[in-house]
């Protein structure tokens, strides 16, 4: 079957002299493994920006079903970025995304409202001229909705414990150590509230978006099997609190 379909590049790795195969999140069919030939010699039509992370494209393909492999047709840019390359704080948040969406989301299957809210959110990084220091962390927040973890409820006086576990906020301690209170419950509250083009209200100092970072990788990581370590933090800390 020939289709066409919009897609997110994942990760790259080398295959062969000459070829590629590409992890691609699609709107269509999931995440699916490409072999794109000649993509790496002198003579490829085919710009290196393309294949690059969170790359937002348009690509015809043929699918066999289960396979692991398909194949490449045709691949343009539905979108060409024209600030994530040069702009070193969204460049920095676009690693840390990426790696995020790699640990995350492991599917075939396709589900277009979160491909749909993955794309709209790099198209509005990209286009953005306002603060995005805190865009992970509502992206963090916002995709959790997509895999099934959105936190239930809201920070009150009396609703002051967030359990991570049960991901919702109790009016009583849990019995176990994976909960947060507080300020800190009280923050990770007020970013469900936000969007994007709220962005700009979230104050937010250095410190404080590092606590609620690692709160919500906590949280990734306790709901998710085997979601490890981000390797991008230590370069989005340095970054961001430049």
């Amino acid at each position: 079957m020939i289709a066409k379909t919009k897609g997110i590049v994942f990760h790259q790795l080398k295959y062969s002299e000459t070829s590629l195969i590409v992890k691609i999140y699609t709107r269509e069919f999931g995440l699916q493994s490409y072999l794109i030939k000649g993509a790496r010699s002198k003579k490829s039509k085919i710009s290196p920006a393309l294949l690059q992370h969170l790359s937002l494209l348009e690509i015809v393909a043929s699918h066999k079903e289960k396979s692991n492999l398909q194949y490449i047709r045709e691949i343009r840019a539905a979108h060409q970025y024209s600030s994530l390359p040069f702009d070193m704080v969204k460049s920095s948040i676009t690693m840390f995304v990426n790696e995020l969406l790699i640990k995350a989301i492991k599917e075939e299957e396709a589900n277009p409202a979160l491909f749909d809210f993955i794309f709209q959110s790099m198209q509005w990084l990209d286009l953005a001229t306002e603060n995005v220091v805190n865009f992970h962390l509502i992206f963090a927040i916002q995709l959790s909705r997509y895999l099934g973890f959105y936190p239930r409820g809201i920070y009150s006086p009396s609703t002051p414990y967030f359990d991570l576990e049960e991901g919702c906020f109790e009016n009583r301690k849990p019995i176990h150590a994976n909960y947060i209170q507080g300020a800190d419950a009280e923050k990770l509250s007020m970013l469900t509230e936000y969007s994007f083009d709220t962005i700009e209200e979230v104050k937010l100092n250095h410190e404080s978006r590092n606590k609620v970072l690692d709160q919500i990788i906590n949280y990734y990581q306790l709901h998710l099997p085997n979601f490890g370590e981000l390797k991008s933090l230590d370069v989005l800390r340095t970054v961001l609190n430049d």
